[in-house]
């Protein structure tokens, strides 16, 4: 079955073949962190179900923004921990997949559940199309510590880091790396509430303080450790990203640079703002890393520049869809999703028609650090940049509901953090 693409204007060019998805092969897409107001999810059911492919997708709930998107077949319940349960979340998709009536193409959109569908790919592959990969792959990337092991025995740059196991070693750390510095956890999938993936250090005692988090007892913290200590590159160069998906062969079948103008939190968070930005220097070390790590499907790296040295220094390896995917949607109306869907399918995926310059923007974090500026001119600016944004995480004409039900949680948190 051959669905042609509904036309919208983030699309593409009408006068440019697209790509026909095979809309006999449905998506489910998998979250197994709680996160209402992950745009990345909404990103993908919009792209899919614009193309024609019916999407189904893991969601907490109602509350969920996702979840009111006239794009999305069906939400589907909650499931249990992958790393608690996962035999009864294993389950829990096999029933998910008798609902669904067919056997469907399996995203996950976070790590646990791209390790969770590395781990136990045996257990899933007659309900569910998943890439071939190394079992142990996305968990060896994904955790932090791994992560370093491998950074050092292949000799890719990331920045200087220690591992304290006593308090005094953590002001060992402090002073050798030098303040402000970067503490990161190993396994931020297992943080409890409050704690942050990664902190921008500033005084010691709050690196005492987060090392003391990490000898508590299990469900205090302890699985997520350790905790890692890394010496902060100067932002001079910038932040930057690379998102690729890569086929059984390794082979990177589409895939971009792009830079952040803003994160969230400033420095240390997910990209708030971003642009597409020709880099092969990038490009090419982005698919090497992959290549020497052995991870197959999609991936999405993090890395700052040392503009002292020109030195790309890798902070993180993600492997699964960005939550900024949609940055990189070329002139066909590729994207990374789509590329996904087109391979696991059986479908040649063209090489990408870059859109360098093109914006990506989250509203509810931008409008934050918009309001927070202290200059009538940064402020118009700002808003400036929202109007001229190539593509908004939740804002679209064509499926306005998820926006409103965004704003309503945003007003909500911003409420209860004043009282």
């Amino acid at each position: 079955m051959r669905i042609a693409p509904e036309w919208t204007a983030s699309s593409g060019s009408p006068s440019i073949p697209v790509p026909e998805l095979d809309g006999g092969l449905p998506v489910l897409l998998l979250r197994t962190d709680r996160n209402l107001l992950h745009h990345g999810t909404l990103g993908a059911i919009r792209s899919l179900g614009r193309a024609g492919v019916e999407v189904h997708a893991v969601l907490e709930g109602r509350a969920s923004p996702a979840a009111h998107s006239r794009r999305l077949r069906r939400r589907h319940p909650w499931g249990p921990s992958p790393y608690r349960e996962p035999e009864a979340l294993a389950e829990h998709l096999r029933m998910v997949a008798a609902r669904i009536g067919r056997r469907a193409l399996l995203i996950p959109l976070d790590d646990a559940g791209a390790i969770f569908a590395a781990e136990h790919a045996k257990a899933l592959e007659e309900c569910y199309l998943l890439p071939r990969q190394d079992p142990a792959a996305p968990r060896r990337v994904a955790d932090k510590s791994l992560l370093l092991e491998q950074c050092d025995r292949y000799d890719i740059a990331c920045p200087e880091s220690l591992v304290p196991e006593t308090p005094a070693e953590v002001d060992e750390a402090a002073a050798a790396l030098g303040l402000p510095l970067v503490a990161k956890w190993s396994r931020p999938w297992l943080l409890p509430d409050g704690l942050r993936s990664t902190e921008i250090v500033r005084t010691a005692e709050r690196a005492r303080r987060l090392f003391a988090r990490s000898i508590g007892d299990e469900d205090d913290g302890f699985a997520a450790g350790p905790l890692i200590l890394q010496r902060r590159v100067p932002s001079g160069g910038g932040d930057w990203f690379f998102h690729g998906h890569f086929d059984d062969d390794y082979a990177c079948l589409f895939g971009g640079t792009g830079i952040k103008h803003l994160s969230h939190p400033p420095g240390a968070g997910p990209t708030v703002r971003g642009e597409w930005v020709l880099n092969p220097e990038l490009e090419q070390l982005a698919c090497k890393i992959v290549n020497i790590l052995g991870c197959r499907g999609t991936v999405d790296l993090d890395f700052r520049l040392d503009s002292r040295t020109g030195t790309y220094h890798l902070l993180d390896f993600n492997p699964r869809l960005g939550a900024q995917f949609r940055l990189f949607c070329d002139e066909r109306g590729i994207d990374l999703v789509r590329a996904v869907h087109l391979d696991r399918s059986g479908r040649a995926v063209p090489a990408p028609l870059p859109r360098y310059g093109r914006t990506f923007l989250v509203e509810h974090h931008f409008l934050r650090h918009a309001l927070s500026r202290p200059g009538r001119g940064e402020r118009a600016g700002a808003y400036r940049s929202l109007r001229e944004a190539g593509e908004r995480a939740w804002l679209a004409a064509d499926d306005p509901v998820p926006f409103l039900v965004m704003g309503r949680r945003s007003l909500i948190r911003a409420v209860r953090r004043t009282t």
